[in-house]
């Protein structure tokens, strides 16, 4: 999968370097001591984080650079860990940036010794790749870099460090950071659904299903037109995204977010952008079916497009693949949202349909939704919430997040007792 923002990314490294690295220890996937990051320049310097700095607070007067001599040029020591991100790069020309963290869900692959199934989820493989396995050896070693640098020489971008946590590497640290994030992902989606259940896999065909999925058929037109209003949706899109991003109802590989304009003319996010570096310009303006010159919409295109023309009610639509959600999107579980009256409220029944459904011209995915049911989830892709301002669909998304949450962390506590049909009926009336 190509991120075309990925390439055009003209900064310093140590710039890089502490950007990715705050971005990943806010999201709380390491530690103030824990994980590391590496970029090789042009030049062979490798720039890395250095040992024992705390990952919360790094400036790029921290990032310590090693140059192809071995000599070291920074304020602090290289971290403990640069033998192995060295050993990659010697074994993977092509690849120029490495991510080493402990993230709770891959070190839980980690401790119990097991690769995961990146077929959970339509992008995970696209992403991730086939994982590789590095038995445990002792951190900062040559051994330990043998063995994980073995595994990219197999062709690995995703490597699982047993009793260790996981290393990523990447054309450069965007993409890298992307498949981290995703990896992660993929592995939390797991371990929900095994809380609740048991996760059903995709097949490669269905994953070739998704992949084959593109916009550029789609005819353009060259003459946008971007009035005030047109400018407020484009602004609304790209500052709910970054906030789903922030909140983690959205990551950077996979999220799509529309907003009706005129008519069934509508304005929707790209596809292969990163989620949490989506700008004005990149929006897609839909219009007659035509797509804006140069820009490629989102796969869900078409069923956006067909939910638009058969419910004039709806006016913004989201589909993202929030964590604990997607816990019940792979089971086939249901989401039951009689938990709380706000939940019920907000969402009613959620309904499960098959993966597929969201591709064909024949999808009954419009025709499920209507004022009554404004989500469902699409099996191993995503919710999809529809409403009519686009806040109120955030608002509904979040509701649907958190009521996933709290029926995960009760599972182990028991089975949910839902609100009773009468109470649910008198919400209706009183509510609906």
């Amino acid at each position: 999968m190509e991120f075309k923002k990925l390439d055009t990314v003209l900064r310093h490294p140590s710039d890089l370097i502490t950007d990715v690295i705050g971005r990943i220890y806010k999201a709380g996937l390491t530690t103030t001591s824990g994980g590391n990051i590496s970029i090789k320049d042009e030049q062979g310097n490798i720039w890395v984080t250095p040992s024992a700095v705390d990952k919360g607070s790094l400036t790029r007067k921290d990032i310590v650079c090693v140059k192809p001599d071995g000599s070291i040029k920074g304020h602090h020591k290289p971290s403990s860990e640069f033998t192995f991100h060295k050993a990659i790069f010697d074994a993977r020309p092509d690849i120029k940036a490495v991510i080493h963290a402990h993230p709770p869900a891959l070190v839980s692959f980690s401790i119990v010794r097991q690769v995961p199934n990146m077929n959970i989820i339509p992008q995970a493989r696209q992403v991730c790749g086939a994982i590789g396995y590095s038995p445990y050896a002792i951190p900062g070693g040559e051994e330990l870099g043998r063995s994980i640098a073995g595994e990219f020489e197999k062709g690995h971008n995703s490597v699982i460090m047993e009793n260790h946590g996981a290393v990523i590497g990447g054309k450069n640290l965007l993409e890298a950071y992307l498949r981290f994030e995703t990896f992660e992902f993929a592995c939390r989606t797991i371990i929900g659904a095994k809380t609740i259940g048991e996760p059903i896999y995709l097949t490669d065909d269905q994953i070739k299903e998704f992949e084959s999925q593109v916009s550029t058929h789609i005819p353009e037109f060259d003459d946008a037109v971007q009035d005030a209003e047109e400018l407020s949706i484009r602004r609304n899109i790209c500052k709910l995204v970054k906030r789903a991003c922030n909140q983690g109802l959205m990551i950077g590989s996979y999220g799509t977010v529309s907003v009706r304009w005129h008519g069934n003319d509508f304005l929707i996010t790209p596809t292969n952008v990163p989620r949490w570096e989506i700008d004005l310009p990149d929006i897609v303006q839909i219009r007659d079916g035509k797509r804006e010159k140069g820009k490629l919409p989102s796969r869900a295109i078409k069923v956006h497009e067909r939910i638009y023309r058969e419910n004039p009610y709806i006016n913004s639509i989201i589909n993202t693949q929030a964590p604990n959600i997607m816990s019940f999107g792979v089971t086939n579980r249901k989401l039951d949202v009689r938990t709380i009256p706000e939940s019920w409220v907000f969402l009613q029944d959620i309904p499960i349909v098959e993966f597929g459904h969201q591709f064909s011209d024949y999808s009954d995915v419009p025709d499920i939704l209507n004022q009554n049911t404004p989500a469902l989830i699409i099996q191993n892709d995503a919710i999809l919430v529809t409403g009519d301002k686009l806040l109120q669909t955030f608002d509904r998304l979040e509701v649907a997040e958190f009521s996933a949450i709290s029926l995960v962390m009760s599972a182990p506590l028991g089975e949910l007792v839902p609100i009773k049909d009468n109470d649910v009926e008198d919400l209706r009336k009183k509510f609906l």
